[in-house]
């Protein structure tokens, strides 16, 4: 299945974008199942969460937030509350943002009392620990996940699956630790590509043209074997879309800037 790229001029049209498809798949999976089950990463995506979901209330009165099961594609193994940690993004940009009486989601994070170590550093952590978190982590997912949201990182990394790095080929684990992370911190946990290869729908979300170089090799060249190259090819039946806005594709073959579907 080829990839759909939904191009907007301004941000707030990504952020309006991205909360119309999470509104329409959550609607779509409720029709089939008591919850709507979604893992999400860090990043810029806090931000876009909250502009899509809290700041316009217009989609967010249609958020049934009670039914939400979250999870993180990624962590890294940090206090909840670190500012590292993507659950403490979450956490600060929807969370602590909802209406009082709105239902609140069920959120699964990594297990903190089996943190060890300081900031995420190597040194004076325990790894049995860490992959015990992962492997902890892993029982929690569910059977399907009805959307996956990714950023793309400069370098092309997705979750904390970095390029050239060894977990991009794991397939017995659906959730690995990694201590070696290019990006600091170096020690993570992140679903690898059987939780992706098995979902209903991954989306992509990328601004600035700060990405624009990254996303030419992704769309440009097909023999890229970038992270988010890999997970936007996957042919598993899996709907993967990329929402964008014109700086991040500026002179990417084939896109235009849009308004349709979302």
């Amino acid at each position: 299945m080829t990839a759909k790229v939904f191009a907007y001029r301004e941000s707030i049209d990504v952020a309006n974008a991205v909360g119309k498809y999470i509104v329409a798949q959550q609607d779509l999976a409720l029709k089939n199942d008591n919850t709507f089950k979604i893992a999400i990463s860090g990043g810029s995506l806090g931000k876009v969460l909250k502009q899509a979901l809290i700041s316009n209330e217009e989609l967010g009165k249609n958020i049934k937030w009670g039914k939400w099961e979250v999870y993180f594609s990624d962590e890294r193994i940090v206090p909840l509350d670190h500012e590292d940690s993507n659950y403490g993004l979450f956490n600060e940009m929807v969370l602590k943002n909802l209406p009082s009486t709105a239902a609140k989601p069920n959120v699964h994070t990594i297990d903190p009392s089996l943190i060890t170590g300081k900031d995420g550093h190597v040194e004076g952590a325990d790894i049995n620990k860490d992959k015990e978190i992962a492997s902890k982590y892993q029982k929690s997912l569910p059977k399907k996940f009805d959307v996956i949201l990714l950023g793309c990182g400069p370098d092309g990394h997705t979750c904390s699956l970095f390029p050239h790095h060894e977990l991009l080929k794991e397939r017995a684990e659906l959730v690995s630790y990694i201590n070696d992370s290019p990006k600091p911190p170096p020690r993570r946990i992140t679903i690898t590509f059987p939780v992706l290869e098995n979902a209903h729908s991954i989306a992509f979300v990328a601004e600035g043209s700060g990405k624009a170089p990254i996303l030419k090799q992704i769309f440009n060249d097909p023999n890229s074997d970038l992270p988010s190259k890999l997970v936007s090819d996957i042919n598993t039946g899996v709907e993967v879309n990329w929402f964008v806005d014109a700086a991040a594709v500026d002179g990417v073959d084939g896109v235009e800037t849009l308004n349709s579907k979302y």
